[in-house]
Parts: C-alpha cells; sequence; structure tokens
C-alpha cells in the first residue's frame, strides 16, 4: 500500500452497468448472473459514462418484493438511488471511509470531475486492504516478540 491510497486505486474498474429504461427483471438477471449486489445506472453519451444512480440488491427486495409490487411493468430508475454519493478518483481511502459512514452505503462509484464513471469501490474492498495492513501491523509484533526472544533468551 502506498504512502496515500486513492479511491482510484482501490476501486474495481470494470463494473456492472445499467440505463435509466433497463427492465427490473432483466436488472436483477444481470445481477445474478455477474453476481454482483449491485448496478451502477449510467447515461452514455458517446464519450462518457455518467453515474445518475446506483441499484442494489436491497433495492430490489425493498422498493419491489417487500411491498408485494409486480416487477414486469417497472424499470431501474423506478428504484434506483437517484444521484448517488460518489468518490474521484484522487479521494484518500479515508475519504472513502468517511463517505461511506456519512451516507450509509456499501459500494461507492468512483467518478472523474465530469462524473463519468471509472470505477467502485466496495466495503469489501476496504475491508480486505484494512484486514492486509492489520496483518503487516501483527508480524511487526510477532518479529519484535521474535527480536525480544533472540536477545534475552
Amino acid at each position: 500500500m502506498g504512502e496515500r491510497l486513492t479511491a482510484g486505486e482501490v476501486c474495481m474498474r470494470e463494473v456492472v452497468i445499467a440505463q435509466r429504461e433497463t427492465p427490473i427483471l432483466e436488472a436483477a438477471e444481470l445481477m445474478r448472473g455477474q453476481h454482483v449486489g449491485c448496478l451502477v445506472v449510467v447515461e452514455e453519451n458517446g464519450i462518457h459514462r455518467k453515474v445518475c444512480g446506483l441499484l442494489t440488491d436491497r433495492d430490489l427486495v425493498m422498493g419491489v418484493l417487500a411491498q408485494g409490487l409486480d416487477a414486469e411493468p417497472l424499470c431501474t430508475e423506478d428504484i434506483m438511488t437517484e444521484s448517488p454519493a460518489t468518490l474521484r478518483e484522487d479521494d484518500s481511502l479515508i475519504d472513502v471511509m468517511r463517505s461511506m459512514r456519512r451516507n450509509g452505503v456499501r459500494r461507492l462509484p468512483v467518478v472523474t470531475a465530469e462524473h463519468a464513471l471509472v470505477g467502485l469501490v466496495t466495503l469489501d474492498d476496504v475491508l480486505k486492504l484494512l484486514s492486509e495492513e492489520l496483518g503487516l501491523l501483527i508480524g511487526a509484533i510477532q518479529g519484535q516478540i521474535a527480536n525480544e526472544r533472540h536477545k534475552r533468551p
């Protein structure tokens, strides 16, 4: 891990996307087929994919299934989170964690200054990185103990 790890370095660059008009059943099938818990909803203008929403598995459950709605006529924009919180590529790992906590979310799209999609950072990604760093710290403690035993048997 570098001196200042950024959202752009941590994020997954291959993101599963949908459009506003994607039917909900198709979105659910896409999530299942790609083994993901969310889709980043984008508007494509030929050059960039601009983030306009986020659709999660929880949105499907709480917004459709739990209410007993017929999913057939619904599309992504009907239940997605509109204008979700996002991160810039150069936001720090601390910024990522603070934004997740502040917004109460587990996933954050990473965007350029023009709001073009770059990637997606998930809580799982952050936890994996932090666990690796904690492993290094544990190694330092164990090394100190071994060094002490070697110097003072």
